[in-house]
């Protein structure tokens, strides 16, 4: 394990100009630039991206690219330090011979010691420990260096992937919104297939076939103002408060040692340099260079700044709106249109979802369920299998509902719609089922149906906020086709 002093090195080196010069070349390369000139949300998406990969990537290169012998080291290297000069004296062929084979330091070391043999010098640890730590500093910014180009060439080959599916999704949609491309650009981690390409503008022009579903959808998504609920209601405002930071300037604690040329907070090994003519320069070097072994001080600085705030207000403004829990009836009696509508319908609440930054899962149930997290990390390889499911089974809709009123229940879900996608050819819900939902309601989630049948259950329907009915006739479906 690495001691917090090895670590401090590793991360000294990796916030250095190295890391910032990749980013400026990532954002630099004319493959990039001519992917995403056409597509300004492409742009600001790529440009994110490689900043939040700039905050993981530094982590990575502060511990992942120390092997074990480069850790066996500076274990040496720590001990070199603490030692008393005497011990030192005793141990320094030792230690030397430790480094064979495991080190390029080890033909150096030999000949430095050889040559103090002779002449004895009482600041030798010092100089031997400098030319030490100048060898590890250089050994693990090269290590650094190949882990950095690694991690770029990964990178790289993401984000020509994530910008292809990215535009893909842009041109299939036909239609753009600002607020959309952060969800779209996660969404966009998945290839699309060409199959998958037509699948999506399929279900496209089913809703431009049937606008009534469009519709329907659309009333879903606005039925999330309507609450009346101050808990939910957030107005943007900024006020002026005093923020806590962490700042490199207030010394309040020491946090670790790092090269700088502050003389106040210098260690005080430093000042050996002083003791020996010989070795004066290397101090005066050091200093000029900015690399003397200096505490790094840290505290909480206290800055009067505007700070955004979601509160209530008495003028209108924002509801919290929550996720969209969609359940879809999978059952053989759902074949041919109703299978159409349903996904179709899934799909524009998924678009609506993605407009109003809400959450999107949906639930497949016949005689079991299993759940589509549409805006997760997979979502666009999740819709892709929801589309492409097939229908069959028998209709059991109690486990469906009670896994979704399991979410609605969770923090997570509060003013959620549950969207209930069926013929609803089934029995009426247990009563402790329909306790449950009536519970709900009061908390300001909303349940809708969408019947895709004339059979479907009246009495089953009862326990909904809301009940849209579309069914249209054989003559009608064949009139909007052609």
């Amino acid at each position: 394990m690495l001691s917090p002093e090895s670590l401090q090195l590793g991360m000294m080196l990796a916030e250095t100009s190295m890391l910032e010069n990749a980013v400026g070349d990532l954002l630099a390369k004319p493959e990039l630039l001519v992917l995403t000139d056409a597509s300004p949300a492409a742009k600001t998406a790529v440009r994110q991206h490689i900043r939040k990969w700039r905050h993981g990537v530094k982590r990575r290169l502060s511990t992942d690219c120390i092997t074990e012998n480069l850790k066996k080291e500076l274990e040496l290297y720590q001990q070199a330090v603490g030692m008393s000069h005497g011990e030192f004296e005793q141990n320094c062929r030792d230690m030397a011979k430790k480094l064979e084979g495991k080190s390029h330091f080890y033909l150096e070391a030999r000949r430095l010691i050889d040559r103090n043999g002779k002449t004895h010098n009482p600041m030798f640890q010092e100089y031997f420990c400098d030319k030490w730590h100048q060898h590890l500093a250089e050994s693990i910014k090269k290590a650094q260096k190949r882990e950095l180009a690694i991690h770029k060439d990964k990178l790289l080959k993401e984000l020509y992937q994530r910008i292809e599916t990215f535009k893909t999704l842009e041109e299939v949609r036909e239609h753009g919104d600002a607020n959309q491309s952060g969800r779209l650009w996660d969404m966009a981690s998945a290839k699309m297939t060409r199959t998958d390409i037509v699948l999506l503008k399929r279900f496209i022009r089913f809703l431009k076939d049937n606008p009534e579903l469009q519709e329907i959808a659309n009333k879903l998504g606005r039925m999330a103002n309507e609450t009346d609920d101050p808990s939910l209601h957030k107005s943007p405002a900024e006020e002026l408060r005093l923020v806590e930071e962490k700042s490199d300037l207030v010394a309040d604690d020491i946090v670790g040692i790092h090269q700088s040329d502050h003389l106040d907070k210098m260690v005080p090994a430093e000042t050996l340099f002083l003791a020996e003519p010989e070795l004066e320069i290397l101090f005066y070097k050091h200093f000029a260079d900015k690399r003397l072994m200096t505490y790094r001080m840290q505290g909480a600085s206290r800055t009067l700044r505007k700070v955004k705030a979601f509160k209530p207000a008495n003028k209108k403004v924002e509801v919290e709106k929550g996720p969209f829990l969609i359940c879809v009836d999978a059952s053989g009696s759902m074949n041919g249109f109703p299978e159409q509508a349903a996904k179709a319908m899934a799909y524009a609440l998924l678009d609506i979802a993605l407009s109003e930054s809400r959450d999107c899962v949906v639930t497949l149930f016949s005689t079991d369920h299993i759940s589509y997290e549409f805006t997760g990390e997979r979502g666009l390889r999740e819709a892709m299998d929801f589309l492409s499911y097939s229908f069959h089974g028998g209709t059991d809709l109690e486990p469906a509902l009670n896994h979704a009123i399991d979410l609605m229940e969770t923090d997570r879900y509060v003013n959620a719609d549950l969207v209930v996608i069926s013929d609803f050819i089934a029995p009426e819900q247990p009563q402790p089922l329909i306790e449950r939902i009536g519970k709900l309601k009061s908390k300001h989630n909303r349940f809708h149906a969408v019947n895709l049948s004339k059979y479907g259950n009246p009495s089953l329907m009862n326990m909904f906020n809301h009940c849209w009915e579309y069914c249209p006739s054989l003559l009608n479906r064949i009139v909007k086709r052609f």
